[in-house]
């Protein structure tokens, strides 16, 4: 898919649909990639990391989740895209992968997000073939538990490759997996507790004013307050100096 750099950070451009299908095109073609569902946090977590911004930038499609990048793409370079967030896209994957036969994977979690979302996707999903489901122990590297993973993937194809481990930690692990897992493998976050209800989601009117963040703030303080205050003023700051130097350069080509 055709990206777009917004302030050195690559965002996949497209329809939501597009997004959809190419990724169910990737695990057709049993190819090794791997997806970033980007918001906010990926954005300041690659500003400020070489390291991180090499990894999103070797991911094969970054999908435009926040709505602030959403506004930043319009503002500063006039492309209007629609929101992708995994929060849609994964519902949207499981239906499609139902219809065409491909299975799932899901890496990471807790053991009680695991136990829920079985149980989900045999009521919800029946159609749909899970490859596995797994919990990793806690660690920075799980080396054996990876080779175990890996197989696993390996032997069951076409499949798509669920990573939820959060943020910068899930797009690290499936840069480091890519070439070692032969199909494509997406990190949702979030998204999968929101799916198979343990969390709630917000309300429509607070998604399509930019406030998600704001109800999930509610949900967890203790957890995302600081992270929140930190990268949505450094995003804002970021945004606005970018703003600024569009408006002295179209000013002095005058």
């Amino acid at each position: 898919m055709q990206k777009q750099t917004v302030i050195n950070f690559p965002l996949s451009i497209g329809n939501f649909s597009d997004f959809v299908d190419n990724i169910i095109c990737l695990a057709l073609k049993k190819k090794s990639s791997f997806i970033c569902v980007a918001n906010v946090h990926m954005f300041i977590e690659a500003y400020e990391q070489k390291e991180f911004r090499q990894v999103v930038n070797n991911a094969d499609v970054v999908t435009p989740d926040g709505l602030p990048l959403i506004w930043a793409l319009n503002r500063l370079y006039r492309i209007k895209q629609e929101r992708v967030s995994g929060m849609d896209l994964l519902p949207a994957l499981l239906d499609a992968m139902s219809k065409k036969g491909i299975a799932a994977y899901f890496y990471g979690g807790s053991n009680v997000l695991i136990a829920n979302t079985n149980s989900y996707l045999k009521i919800n999903y029946p159609d749909l073939k899970v490859a596995g489901l797994f919990s990793p122990p806690f660690s920075d590297k799980n080396e054996i538990a990876d080779e175990r993973v890996i197989e696993e993937i390996n032997n069951s194809v076409p499949l798509i490759v669920f990573v939820i481990l959060g943020c910068p930690k899930q797009e690290k692990w499936m840069n480091m997996m890519k070439e070692r897992v032969n199909t494509v493998m997406i990190g949702i976050g979030g998204a999968l507790p929101v799916l198979v209800g343990l969390k709630k989601r917000a309300p429509l009117w607070m998604q399509k004013g930019g406030l998600e963040w704001l109800y999930r703030l509610s949900q967890e303080p203790a957890r995302l307050f600081k992270r929140y205050w930190r990268t949505n003023i450094l995003f804002l700051w970021i945004y606005f100096g970018e703003l600024l130097k569009k408006h002295f350069k179209s000013f002095s080509k005058k």
